[in-house]
């Protein structure tokens, strides 16, 4: 190799750290500042931002303390007694918990099942309507219940299980059921519940993301697959779905991380205490141990247990996701 072409392919490969990292500390805060006073306008937008994610968000990471502590209401959290991991290896012992867990794995599963893949399809079947106004329609009426509290949602729920409600007054004019009862008080049935009503509220809000990755996709695209023969079903599957793919990952990424979580609205306006052996989760469980238990410490330990396999979850769920998309990451 000669010097011109070797100092050709020299030039072609960029260095190993970007200039400003060989420079100087100084140097590189002097041009900060400089171009911080550039751009003083812009740049004074986000000191808003970033002001009040230190308050409520670095400041209070200090009482997750209260975990490893020993803490009392008539105690601070500098007076409060260290017990190192004596509340996590209480917590491992609790078979109250691990009830909550397993209640809201299984909830947390069958929405992931089930309410995971309908906003996809009910996006599609949105986007592949013609008629205008009827799909401006069927858009307004399944966003609407996002728009609901659960509080509404939750009494017209409680209204329609009751024994007199329209949910039994239904199944006995078809002849499923002989008596009525209230499903509600059926704690067999509440994970289904649960996670049915959950679809039913946030499944149109959840295809807008979709609508809207959709309607960038390239319309001479499915132009040339119905010349080349193509049907609804095929274009759909070879040009709908793949475009979509980052935005499915993305949220699949997100529904992972978030298994352990839970609807506490939900939880908290559908339990009962005929239904709470598989209502209980915990969200619901570490509410109700530090706020009606005052175990502030013990609800502390729960809480910050589930955010580190929570982290975890969706380390695990980005790697999978990106050995799916070709190595490429989407967080």
């Amino acid at each position: 190799m000669n010097k011109t072409s070797a100092s050709a392919t020299s030039a072609s490969i960029p260095p190993a750290f970007p200039p400003s990292a060989k420079k100087p500390m100084g140097q590189r805060i002097k041009e900060f500042v400089t171009d911080y006073k550039r751009q003083w306008e812009i740049q004074s937008m986000v000191l808003p931002g970033i002001i009040f994610m230190i308050i409520f968000c670095y400041i209070p990471i200090y009482g997750l303390s209260i975990a490893f502590k020993n803490y009392t209401v008539i105690d601070t959290l500098s007076t409060a007694p260290w017990v190192g991991l004596d509340n996590f290896r209480i917590i491992l012992s609790d078979e109250y918990f691990w009830d909550a867990v397993i209640n809201t794995l299984g909830i947390s599963f069958l929405k992931l099942g089930i309410g995971f893949i309908i906003p996809i399809i009910l996006a599609i079947m949105i986007y592949e309507l013609n008629m205008g106004r009827f799909k401006k329609f069927v858009q307004t009426i399944s966003y609407l219940p996002h728009f609901l509290s659960w509080i509404v949602l939750g009494g017209m729920l409680i209204t329609w299980f009751s024994t007199s409600g329209l949910f039994n007054e239904l199944l006995l004019n078809l002849g499923l059921i002989s008596k009525p009862s209230n499903i509600l008080l059926d704690a067999g049935k509440y994970w289904w519940i649960a996670t049915l009503s959950d679809i039913w509220k946030e499944a149109g809000w959840g295809t807008i993301l979709y609508l809207a990755i959709m309607a960038k996709i390239d319309p001479t695209y499915y132009e040339a697959a119905r010349i080349d023969g193509a049907g609804r079903l095929r274009q759909i599957w070879n040009i709908t779905l793949p475009n979509m793919k980052a935005i499915i990952s993305l949220n699949l990424i997100l529904t992972v991380s978030g298994l352990l979580g839970s609807n506490l609205d939900q939880t908290l306006v559908l339990m009962n205490s005929q239904n709470r052996e598989k209502a209980e989760v915990i969200n619901s469980y570490v509410y109700r141990m530090g706020m009606t238990q005052g175990d502030f410490s013990y609800a502390t330990a729960v809480g910050l247990g589930v955010s580190i396999v929570s982290v975890i979850l969706l380390l695990m769920a980005n790697k999978v996701t990106s050995k799916l998309n070709d190595n490429q990451s989407v967080l």
